[in-house]
């Protein structure tokens, strides 16, 4: 019954220049391997404002952010935002290429947003807090899987 929950508005997300390039090309390069997510990342760019990397807020969730959400179920959770070749669930490093990493980009402090888990149910997520970037971010070292667009 709570999984029902699909009729909330997407909020509006930010996301800048450079993460919308390296994401758009990750998402279709994944989309033989991965094409649920891959489509729901693509949905989560084209409705976001793109903006130049150096003018979105400190308080936006773009890649190598680390940030505090809280879900529905009442769990609390830090993570940090990774390119797929970076994930480890253990040590809170939450692939893009995972529905509620898809969900995440571009959210900020105080945004809510569903994302549907790979069994099918609908959870709600709301971002507490967004922390600095990590180091290397957003340096083109990146990831394995994005060729860089020089």
């Amino acid at each position: 019954m709570a999984t029902e929950k699909k009729s909330h508005r997407k909020p509006a997300i930010v996301v800048t220049h450079s993460d919308h390039e390296r994401l758009s090309r990750l998402a279709e390069a994944h989309m033989a391997r991965n094409p649920e997510v891959s489509e729901e990342l693509l949905v989560e760019l084209d409705r976001a404002r793109i903006v130049p990397d150096n003018k979105i807020g400190s308080d936006v969730v773009r890649m190598g952010s680390t940030l505090h959400f809280v879900s529905d179920l009442g769990d609390e959770r830090l993570v940090m935002l990774v390119f797929p070749g970076e994930a480890n669930i253990a040590a809170g490093k939450v692939s893009v290429l995972t529905p509620i990493g898809a969900a995440l980009i571009g959210l900020s402090t105080g945004q809510s947003i569903d994302w549907t888990s790979r069994d099918g149910r609908v959870h709600r997520l709301t971002v507490e807090r967004v922390e600095a970037l990590a180091a290397g971010f957003p340096a083109s070292k990146g990831t394995v899987e994005v060729r860089s667009a020089s």
